[in-house]
């Protein structure tokens, strides 16, 4: 590859990679728009999975910590939390899975699609803060779904994000932007193991993933700042969008598969 093209390659993914993480920021699904530009731009699945992991972790890191900054997260329950995620994670990188992949990308298109559709006509979800501490139940059911997406996310990964900021919503009763706070701290143990695993195996491109992290830690700093200004108001159309997209890059990627 000239070095002309790379630097326009880089310069284009740089620019994906700014608006996926002011959008990621804001209510998740950053990586339907820098997974498929890494496979655009010639760099095989695996090699795309990990680079994208890379810029995805240091998005994440970067939201998370101006959500902490600005009093969106809970740390007493994310305690509880974060080491079933890591424990998801682990797994899904590692271990062998015995499930038809063709099945799994039918269900999240089902569940993904009934979040975004939910989220649109149930008026007053996540507009308001209804929560009211944690009992020893809802630590059960959070470790147990955050140790289900932190598996996700470490073989897989859309939408998990966006998963994460639904739960929060319907098991903690948080508003948007809380929960969007909590599930971005979470997102990022997922991402942080996954990565890490990743670059044992020398699955990232350093030369893409380094400049396209810079661009993405601006971008979440950018979307994290708008998240927190405008509130819940403007989480959830974004997030509904959101998930509509999946759904559709999913149907998209299961109707190619089989073409």
């Amino acid at each position: 590859m000239g070095t002309n093209l790379f630097s326009v390659n880089v310069l284009l993914l740089c620019v994906v990679g700014f608006i996926a993480a002011i959008v990621d920021a804001i209510a998740g699904g950053g990586g339907i728009l820098t997974l498929p530009a890494y496979l655009l731009f010639g760099i095989p699945p695996q090699m795309a999975l990990g680079t994208n992991k890379f810029s995805g972790t240091a998005c994440s890191l970067t939201s998370s910590y101006h959500y902490f900054k600005f009093g969106k997260t809970n740390t007493t329950l994310l305690k509880f939390l974060i080491p079933a995620t890591f424990l998801g994670a682990v797994l899904g990188v590692t271990v062998v899975l015995r499930i038809n992949q063709q099945t799994l990308r039918i269900v999240l298109i089902i569940l993904i699609v009934t979040m975004g559709i939910y989220s649109l006509f149930s008026k007053n979800m996540g507009e308001k803060n209804h929560f009211q501490g944690i009992n020893p139940s809802s630590i059960v059911l959070g470790c147990f779904f955050a140790f289900l997406l932190g598996f996700y996310d470490g073989f897989f990964g859309p939408g998990a994000g966006s998963f994460l900021l639904f739960l929060f919503i319907k098991i903690y009763h948080y508003d948007f932007l809380n929960a969007s706070g909590n599930a971005k701290v979470l997102n990022f143990v997922s991402n942080i193991t996954s990565l890490i695993l990743f670059a044992i195996h020398g699955k990232i491109v350093y030369l893409y993933a380094v400049p396209v992290s810079f661009f993405m830690i601006l971008g979440a700093i950018t979307g994290t700042k708008i998240a927190c200004s405008k509130g819940s108001k403007l989480i959830k159309p974004i997030f509904i969008l959101i998930s509509i997209s999946i759904a559709i890059k999913l149907l998209f990627d299961y109707f190619s598969l089989l073409a």
